[in-house]
């Protein structure tokens, strides 16, 4: 997709549409939208290969970005980044800052670490899964095999490509599942190293224990003191009625533009 004026904007278009409909599945009070800063300095230090094999983003979506924290800013959402600080952890912290004082909780991403987050009072929501569905417990051991308590432990033993993190050799998401379901932790695995039948599974984990213990820390969501905004901050403020039209003028967003003018005149009867 392009404007008029050929400036790409199919990444905006999917951003306000997907984010649209999440909003209307989860009806949220509060609202933030966090921004990766760049990569965590403690982890990239204990592992050199961590998240660096990931493929660049496109440029013809990374002109878009200003753009969509510009349609945030005129829409009264609150946005958030800071360079060196994974939008992970910023996400952890905020869904502990919420839970903390009472609020339920839903994170929206496609990520499986935020599974390690999910308790009776934080969710998950895909925002690439049609049928919106709120991830509980439930949905990650059926996923994975292990609960969401469990997460930090089963991506340690198997590693996690996508992260460069590399795990036991030769121990996948079934046997790090079967591992911990026998022995509940990783910490319960290296206690008990013995009492697995496998002479050859036994020394393959026993000679992988650094890296699996440094894989903890690095799968592990933190809390970053960077973190200090109240809660009242990310309550949707009123949108920009002139700034989104020009915007949805300018990016010829036919559909946003009659929905915004619909929802124009209703405030105004």
């Amino acid at each position: 997709m392009n404007a008029p004026d050929g400036f790409p904007t199919n990444a905006i278009f999917g951003f306000i549409k997907t984010l649209k409909r999440m909003r209307e599945r989860v009806q949220p009070t509060h609202i933030a939208v966090i921004w990766d800063g760049g990569l965590d300095e403690e982890r990239t230090e204990a592992l050199e290969e961590y998240k660096a094999e990931r493929d660049p983003m496109p440029d013809d979506m990374e002109v878009q970005l200003d753009a969509i924290v510009e349609w945030l800013e005129a829409a009264g959402i609150y946005t958030w980044c800071e360079d060196g600080v994974e939008a992970d952890d910023v996400i952890a912290t905020l869904a502990w800052q919420a839970e903390s004082a009472g609020q339920s909780v839903v994170v929206a991403s496609a990520d499986k670490d935020f599974f390690q987050l999910i308790n009776r009072n934080i969710r998950l929501l895909n925002p690439n899964d049609k049928s919106d569905t709120l991830w509980e417990a439930e949905q990650v051991i059926s996923k994975t095999g292990v609960t969401p308590a469990q997460i930090v432990d089963w991506l340690s033993m198997m590693g996690d490509a996508v992260d460069g993190i590399p795990g036991v050799p030769g121990v996948g998401p079934k046997t790090a599942m079967k591992l911990l379901n026998e022995h509940q932790t990783v910490e319960n695995i290296y206690q008990n190293l013995g009492s697995i039948s496998s002479e050859k599974l036994r020394g393959k984990i026993g000679a992988a224990e650094a890296d699996v213990r440094r894989n903890q820390d690095l799968v592990r969501l933190k809390k970053i003191r960077q973190w200090d905004v109240a809660l009242d901050e990310l309550v949707p403020g009123d949108s920009d009625y002139k700034t989104l039209h020009g915007q949805y003028s300018r990016w010829n967003f036919r559909t946003f533009l009659k929905e915004l003018d619909w929802g124009r005149q209703g405030e105004l009867l």
